[in-house]
């Protein structure tokens, strides 16, 4: 453990080093990025300001939802995709040889080969939307909350994750999947509202088949004191199960892969 973290700090270090070479860039980009963001309060804007309620959510409750879902946006837009885009790169010359060989999981080097840190800012952005939306409630959240919000959260990021590394592994079988990450970006944007907004059919594919829900409705839940044992113990399941699938279809995929030298 102490080689892999030694390994994210290193790849994490030489893409801030790459960043910060143009610096007013990096800082207007960072800007550009909170200001984006930002548009995701919007929807949430117009709605409330014809109701006080929606599904059972007051304004400062949706907030709560936004701030997970602008913490997963932060991962997708600033960690995942930009490794995705050097993934394809690689399959396409094949230079991914370079990465098989070296004395690590290839898996992980890919995932952390790239970070475009001006998106991670958005990391900030939702802890502001936090502050504002249990300033709107008139309340604070409890230890055990913001513990059990963080553990949520964490799933949610293993499952984006585990949804990113399926998504990737198309690479294998298709090369031309660039427009691949807007699809996820697109998917992604239907978390922004809780699950309860939805209906039927559609609220189980949004929870258990894409678990749009588990990754903000459950952690916004946990962080409002709305403790449930059984959707804490459905994140931490799916989270491993689709993990593991991710790791298998990450393996056989990785057998398809003709190198430089083939």
């Amino acid at each position: 453990m102490q080689r892999y973290a030694t390994l994210f700090l290193a790849q994490l270090r030489l893409s801030f080093v790459a960043s910060a070479q143009y610096r007013f860039e990096f800082f207007v980009d960072g800007a550009i990025e909170v200001l984006w963001t930002s548009t995701a309060l919007a929807p949430l804007l117009v709605v409330y300001g014809l109701r006080t309620s929606v599904a059972g959510w007051s304004f400062g409750e949706a907030l709560i939802v936004v701030g997970f879902f602008t913490l997963l946006q932060a991962l997708l837009e600033g960690v995942m995709n930009p490794s995705f885009v050097a993934v394809v790169e690689h399959v396409r010359k094949g230079t991914l040889d370079y990465l098989l060989l070296l004395p690590a999981d290839a898996q992980f080097m890919i995932s952390t080969g790239r970070f475009h840190l001006w998106r991670s800012v958005n990391v900030l952005t939702a802890l502001g939307i936090f502050v504002v939306a249990f300033h709107d409630l008139g309340r604070m959240p409890s230890l055990t909350s913001v513990a059990l919000g963080c553990t949520l959260f964490a799933a949610a990021a293993v499952l984006l994750h585990a949804i990113w590394t399926l998504a990737m592994c198309s690479v294998f079988f298709a090369v031309k999947t660039d427009n691949i990450t807007d699809v996820l970006s697109a998917t992604l944007d239907g978390s922004r509202w809780p699950s309860s907004v939805f209906r039927g059919a559609t609220r189980l594919v949004l929870t258990f088949v894409i678990p749009l829900g588990l990754m903000t409705t459950v952690p916004a839940e946990a962080l409002l004191g709305k403790f449930d044992v059984r959707m804490l113990a459905a994140s931490m399941a799916e989270a491993v199960l689709l993990s593991a699938i991710a790791r298998f279809v990450w393996t056989r995929s990785l057998a398809r892969y003709t190198s430089a030298s083939s």
